[in-house]
């Protein structure tokens, strides 16, 4: 495993200190308010249950959702009361997170508080990493150590992920320092063979990913829209499917890169592209579907899903893996009737334990976790991180990292 070179919460001495964590509770939301998905929530316990026992008093700061100004449908309070729930112990929430009132509040707690703040984003400094915001945060929470925890968010540079660090000494949660180190750790130094899965609908989100897969992968797949981009630079008919038209050059660069690693003639068995897609004529579950080869598209046909010879090609090289990276699904999986490609690779990647399985891409993890929970299986890594864990498998430098004290 590769050791995370920023400080942590072990680093430092947090015994009866007051610290401000910054977690990831971007969490989707019912129609009622409620919370429909935890697993943000539940992956920031172990770093929170830490400083617990540390005796710190813990100030927790999250956004939430895109709210222009106050709305309060984008208000933490929900996550305060599951929070709550999961530590077993109450949780104290404030209607904002700047300001002396506040300051106030958080020195009259117990020493032993967990505290969280409202929405940061009620705020547009937040995004806009404005300095004197973060030095309002820093002073209302009294805490002497700034603890980045949200892993999701450290691709950017906002002012609770990067200006915060430049008040207060600023260290990683344990939650932010296995992300890192998992993801990190399969795209350095992976056991082989090591399959890439990516899919998802655009080659030009994936493209740094891809030029750093390609080194170090055995092989990829390609599923999802993107799929149907590469397929038509081939010169194949997609009907009426997603798909990019100005990513010629770049997937000409992809290819170059293949062949200068495998040899002509061989890119097909290196970077393996669907030979069968399903299809509809329109996007709905009780759309009539059909699966057919990719030389058979119709004009009219919408490819939403890999068909089942490609499940089956891509299950027979993910069992006889021992790392897989999977970001971005097969297809529309939110919709059950095109579900099945996903479900296939997922089956695949838990049906032997010895694979090193590490999930990315917000999508990507949500199809993952209900599955998971459905059929009892486990990845060894679903990631907490959209983009930042697109981000980090690129090799991209991350700035809510960057930021952090080094060891």
């Amino acid at each position: 495993m590769i050791k995370f070179h920023k400080q942590t919460i072990k680093d430092v001495d947090v015994k009866g200190k007051t610290v401000l964590v910054r977690a990831d509770y971007n969490v989707p939301l019912d129609d009622s308010g409620q919370i429909a998905d935890d697993f943000r929530i539940c992956s920031s316990l172990a770093t929170l249950q830490y400083l617990q026992k540390q005796k710190c008093k813990i100030v927790i700061i999250s956004h939430l959702g895109r709210p222009h100004g106050k709305e309060m449908k984008f208000s933490l309070a929900p996550v305060a009361t599951r929070l709550s729930e999961l530590l077993g112990e109450p949780v104290v929430f404030m209607n904002d997170c700047i300001g002396s009132e506040i300051r106030q509040k958080i020195s009259d707690q117990s020493d032993s508080a967990v505290i969280l703040l409202e929405n940061l984003r009620f705020y547009d400094e937040e995004k806009a990493n404005d300095s004197q915001f973060a030095s309002q945060l820093a002073e209302a929470s009294t805490a002497s150590y700034f603890i980045q925890d949200g892993f999701g968010v450290v691709h950017r540079a906002h002012a609770s992920t990067e200006a915060i660090t430049h008040f207060l000494p600023s260290v990683a949660g344990l939650l932010l320092e296995k992300e890192y180190s998992v993801i990190t750790s399969a795209m350095q130094h992976p056991e082989h063979p090591l399959v890439a899965v990516l899919g998802g609908a655009k080659v030009s989100d994936k493209l740094p990913l891809l030029e750093a897969l390609i080194p170090i992968a055995d092989c990829i797949l390609v599923g999802g829209a993107m799929a149907n981009t590469f397929l038509a630079n081939q010169g194949i008919s997609v009907g009426g499917s997603k798909y990019e038209t100005d990513q010629s050059v770049q997937i000409s660069r992809i290819i170059h890169e293949v062949t200068k690693k495998v040899g002509a003639g061989n890119e097909g068995e290196f970077l393996r592209l669907p030979s069968d897609v399903v299809v509809a004529k329109e996007v709905s579950e009780t759309a009539d579907i059909q699966t057919v080869s990719i030389n058979n598209i119709g004009n009219q046909d919408l490819a939403l899903d890999i068909g089942d010879k490609t499940v089956k090609d891509f299950a027979n090289k993910i069992t006889s893996a021992r790392t897989v990276i999977w970001n971005g699904t097969m297809g529309l999986a939110e919709m059950n009737h095109f579900a099945n490609g996903s479900r296939g690779v997922a089956k695949a990647i838990t049906s032997n334990r010895e694979i090193v399985s590490v999930v990315g891409g917000g999508d990507t993890a949500d199809f993952a976790l209900g599955w998971s929970s459905q059929n009892n299986k486990t990845f060894l890594h679903v990631s907490t991180g959209g983009g930042a864990s697109l981000e980090l498998m690129s090799g991209q430098m991350l700035p809510g990292i960057e930021a952090l004290l080094d060891v």
